[in-house]
């Protein structure tokens, strides 16, 4: 039996993974996954209030990396450089599970009530990191294009990386990034 709360909720979302894997997300309850995890039902509904959290459980440790990078940019850093170093200082949250982030990527990619889930929880991450630069200044419109944009930039970079062995998080997001930065370039001088 697992003695602290962080160790509970560490095998709660191990069983899960396992037991999405092994039987398809539908077929799991979440009597499963605490009996998987050598819990009972009252503990994980301590840690999550359904099973689909139980595969988002990460994004708060993500959240909370991101909103504390930008906050500690200097001031008069672009925005779109401020999201960027923000998510690069964020990557090591992500690097440290890839394994569970691969086999998570695949459930949600095999579900579709997952999915929507994924993208709403995109949606309020992207928001989250807008609401974090309108605190550094920036207008509600700016803020909203840019946290939209740099978060499907990151997205990107992290899909990629969960598909590709041998590279790190960084590398990916510092070349999407790059991406980005050279295809407004040459639109804007097809502009001009």
């Amino acid at each position: 039996m697992p003695r602290s709360g962080l160790e509970a909720r560490r095998r709660l979302q191990q069983a899960a993974l396992e037991l999405y894997a092994e039987r398809g997300y539908d077929s799991t309850t979440a009597a499963d996954i605490a009996d998987r995890a050598g819990v009972n039902q009252r503990t994980f509904f301590r840690h999550f209030p359904d099973k689909r959290e139980v595969l988002f459980g990460g994004q708060d440790d993500l959240h909370q990396s991101l909103i504390a990078s930008v906050i500690a940019e200097p001031d008069g850093t672009p925005p779109v450089d401020v999201l960027r170093n923000a998510l690069l200082a964020s990557t090591h949250v992500l690097e440290d599970n890839k394994e569970a982030g691969a086999t998570r990527l695949r459930i949600i990619a095999e579900t579709p009530a997952l999915l929507e889930r994924d993208l709403a929880k995109g949606a309020a991450m992207a928001s989250a990191l807008a609401d974090a630069l309108c605190g550094r200044g920036e207008t509600r419109d700016a803020a909203d294009l840019v946290g939209a944009v740099c978060w499907a930039t990151f997205h990107h970079a992290a899909a990629q990386w969960i598909a590709t062995p041998g590279r790190t998080l960084d590398s990916f997001v510092t070349d999407a990034f790059d991406l980005l930065s050279s295809s407004v370039n040459r639109s804007a001088r097809s502009v001009l």
